[in-house]
């Protein structure tokens, strides 16, 4: 894999950037986020923008370059279900799902994100991933303080669906935790950069905080963390997500979201702690993505069951 984008690459991120620029944000985040709200004006534009037909096998693009997408709608705060409709979706179905989509474990007391909206949810059934259409009250909103909408599925919904297949279980599995990976990657990284632009401007003993070599020190720590999370997810996805790969990707991932969301709420202090800091917009989902799939350990769990197997 060669580790520099192409003109390609370049040409799609410009596009999608300059979409985000007029759609995403986290000012938008946090109007949405006071009414639990999903933007379906964002999910309209990448539609209409084309690029949920990344993953399309006609598109000169492919999973690598929907992985880009996602990373750049997390990095802007983008409140869409994206991810799963563009890369898990045609991943695992063999076709783009037009959304909102949830990504569920058949467990109709677990809060699901983007349930409360969805009008498609994928599970796993064992070996099988089935997908269902979510009719009208077969779902409820559940309050959050995660930066994404919550919410809860009917278990009348996991009794029926279409099958997609032997094997699809495992699939839906690690295009899902390279989904999330990427997420992740997009939202430490945007955390990251908020916090740097923070301490640069707080003074302490008359000097900008961020000239401390003690803080340089923590804040390269997690820089570090967020590009091997970046690399390994990268490679993930074009590779075609392998239980293997993804696997790792996932528990680097959530490993180092952990430390991200630690290392910038210690070092913005007393505000990275408020509402009135942005901060929030992207650490708070760092815990919502952390839940998924049985968080790090899960991941862990799935990492080890392939390279050696379960005794």
């Amino acid at each position: 894999m060669n580790l520099e984008l192409d003109d390609d690459q370049n040409a799609i991120l410009e596009a999608v950037e300059s979409l985000l620029d007029r759609f995403a944000g986290p000012t938008r985040a946090i109007d949405l986020a006071r009414e639990a709200a999903y933007d379906a004006v964002l999910d309209d534009a990448i539609r209409e923008s084309g690029f949920e037909q990344a993953m399309d096998p006609l598109s000169r693009a492919g999973a690598l370059e929907t992985v880009l997408i996602v990373e750049a709608v997390a990095r802007r705060a983008g409140v869409t279900s994206f991810a799963q409709e563009a890369l898990v979706g045609p991943a695992v179905a063999g076709r783009p799902i037009r959304g909102p989509v949830a990504l569920a474990n058949a467990d109709p007391k677990q809060p699901v994100r983007y349930a409360a909206q969805a009008r498609f949810c994928l599970w796993s059934d064992g070996d099988v991933a089935r997908i269902a259409e979510v009719g009208a009250g077969e779902t409820e909103q559940v309050e959050s303080n995660f930066g994404y909408p919550l919410g809860r599925i009917s278990s009348e919904v996991f009794q029926r669906g279409e099958a997609l297949g032997a094997g699809s279980g495992e699939r839906l599995a690690s295009w899902w935790r390279v989904a999330l990976a990427a997420e992740a990657v997009g939202t430490m990284a945007a955390a990251l950069e908020q916090t740097v632009s923070y301490l640069k401007e707080r003074k302490q003993f008359g000097r900008p905080i961020a000239s401390f070599q003690a803080v340089q020190h923590r804040l390269a720590e997690c820089a570090v963390r967020v590009e091997g999370s970046r690399l390994l997810v990268y490679e993930a996805a074009y590779l075609d997500a392998p239980t293997e790969a993804s696997a790792c990707a996932a528990a680097h991932a959530m490993t180092s979201a952990r430390q991200v969301f630690r290392e910038t709420h210690q070092l913005s202090g007393a505000i990275g702690f408020t509402r009135e800091h942005d901060l929030h917009v992207w650490s708070m989902r760092l815990q919502a993505l952390g839940a998924e799939l049985a968080g790090p350990a899960g991941h862990r769990r799935a990492l080890a069951a392939s390279r050696w197997g379960l005794g």
